[in-house]
């Protein structure tokens, strides 16, 4: 099986490169394609401008569109999927997915596509395994992880940086977003080559794993 990942950002795409090979194995191939930030849906699904943006959502009807076509011109190369994983953030999850099937289901033909929606944020699926994260950062504060509630929309991000940042999302904030991002970058670099991807606990990532496992077992 192929997997076509595409994730919003950098350090989703980290995770992911190394996560992916401990769920399904290295006989089963994958591309991630990072985008530099989740955007919108277009309201004109089929509306090629949007293909400009390096926006997730903003590219979605033309990639999807895209995938659909190239998976269905060569019916002899390996099954394939598009996965697409971004964050939920602060949506609805039953309204957004209803969106992202509207731009599949306006494809003609349609790609194998799964949507796994991280709640609320990525950091959720490393704050999934503690014990991944006390391995990465020997001083990781427990008090902090160990109230964390798994998938709960509690500001996710700065709940890690809380435990493992020196000074916390408030100092890490200051930064600004370019250090905001290369330290998220750092945690799933460092992170996720601990993390035991059937004990996470985080039920938005078990769902990724479960679904990258059935289609593997569907080729």
């Amino acid at each position: 099986m192929h997997f076509e990942v595409l994730v919003e950002d950098r350090s989703g795409g980290k995770a992911l490169d190394i996560l992916i090979p401990k769920i399904v194995g290295v006989q089963d191939t994958f591309e991630i394609r990072p985008y530099k930030g989740i955007g919108a849906i277009p309201r004109n699904l089929t509306d090629a401008g949007s293909a400009r943006s390096k926006l997730l959502l903003n590219n979605l009807p033309g990639l999807l569109r895209a995938y659909g076509k190239r998976f269905a011109d060569d019916p002899t190369n390996d099954p394939a999927a598009v996965i697409l994983v971004c964050d939920l953030d602060n949506k609805c999850l039953k309204a957004f997915r209803a969106k992202l099937f509207n731009v599949l289901n306006a494809c003609d033909p349609k790609p194998e596509t799964r949507f796994c929606i991280a709640i609320e944020e990525g950091e959720a699926w490393l704050l999934g395994d503690l014990s991944a994260i006390k391995s990465a950062y020997p001083g990781a504060k427990d008090s902090i992880l160990d109230g964390y509630v798994n998938d709960s929309i509690c500001g996710t991000w700065e709940l890690l940086a809380d435990a493992v940042f020196p000074g916390g999302s408030r100092q890490l904030g200051k930064r600004g977003w370019r250090a905001s991002g290369r330290e998220k970058y750092q945690w799933a670099e460092k992170i996720a080559p601990h993390m035991d991807v059937d004990a996470n606990k985080s039920p938005s990532f078990r769902y990724f794993r479960d679904t990258l496992r059935a289609l593997v077992g569907m080729s």
